[in-house]
């Protein structure tokens, strides 16, 4: 295997999140999604029916999902489609059949995301991770915190987890990245560990790639991108006030030199439209 694919922060069941043309919900009623949502559904099937075959060379590959495929019913607000996580849960499944026609998909691996979304200890998520039949841990739970993962003939080993910290300033917006793989090397010189080649993080919904050099070639630090638009949370945030979102996923790859490398397919929409005074 020298293919993984990551989705992260679909969070299915949000207005503002990603979801199929038209969903049936519990008690016989639908939902119509917006003009917004048929935008990122038409990118959600691009990527996995023409960038994927193409970055990964037509190769198996695995899939990572790193945490918030539901939004759950959080901090008061009133942006989803339905609080019930049965509907929310069947938004994720239907979804799932995009990337589950990729006959080159032979496992998926789930990391646990954010308890105001998913539920605490993550208990929505592993219920979801148990029904789509995901790769469990060692101690037989089908979603997990975290994942170190070897890949390929090096065996490249890389660090999944959701969560990693924020900012309100672009100019600081690779702190945190940067941060996790130096605290990741002193974690493991600490205890005699193996340090990872590679490390992804998602949360931010913001993508973010920074390579440097390493014995192996590159070491990695990675964050994906989203499948949801700017929610009113995003709107109050600094950064996020006249930034356009980030949605789409990573895929990280050995090459047939033996090295490893990470690629972000990132797409974005477009501004609010200009207005001039009249119009």
């Amino acid at each position: 295997m020298k293919n993984i694919v990551v989705i992260s922060d679909i969070h299915a069941g949000c207005r503002y999140g990603l979801c199929p043309p038209v969903i049936k919900l519990d008690h016989a009623g639908t939902y119509t999604a917006s003009k917004y949502q048929k935008i990122l559904y038409k990118k959600w099937v691009e990527y996995w029916r023409e960038w994927i075959p193409i970055i990964t060379k037509g190769d198996d590959f695995i899939l990572v999902l790193n945490g918030d495929m539901v939004d759950g019913s959080h901090h008061g607000s009133k942006t989803q489609i339905s609080q019930n996580y049965a509907d929310q849960a069947n938004i994720f499944y239907k979804l799932m059949e995009v990337p589950l026609a990729n006959k080159k998909l032979k496992a998926i691996y789930f990391i646990r995301g954010t308890e105001a979304h998913v539920g605490k200890s993550a208990e929505q998520e592993e219920q979801i991770a148990r029904t789509i039949n995901a790769v469990p841990d060692e101690d037989g739970n089908f979603s997990r915190y975290d994942m170190w993962y070897e890949l390929g003939d090096t065996k490249s080993l890389i660090h999944f987890s959701h969560h990693i910290g924020t900012t309100s300033s672009a100019a600081y917006e690779s702190t945190a990245v940067f941060k996790e793989l130096v605290e990741s090397y002193n974690d493991a010189g600490r205890w005699n560990e193996r340090p990872p080649d590679c490390i992804v993080r998602s949360h931010r919904h913001r993508a973010m790639i920074i390579n440097i050099p390493a014995a192996n070639g590159m070491a990695y630090s990675a964050v994906t991108p989203g499948w949801q638009l700017k929610t009113p949370f995003v709107w109050r945030l600094g950064l996020g006030r006249s930034s356009q979102p980030q949605i789409g996923g990573l895929v990280i790859r050995e090459n047939t030199a033996g090295y490893l490398y990470v690629a972000s397919r990132t797409w974005t929409l477009k501004r609010s439209k200009t207005v001039r005074y009249g119009q």
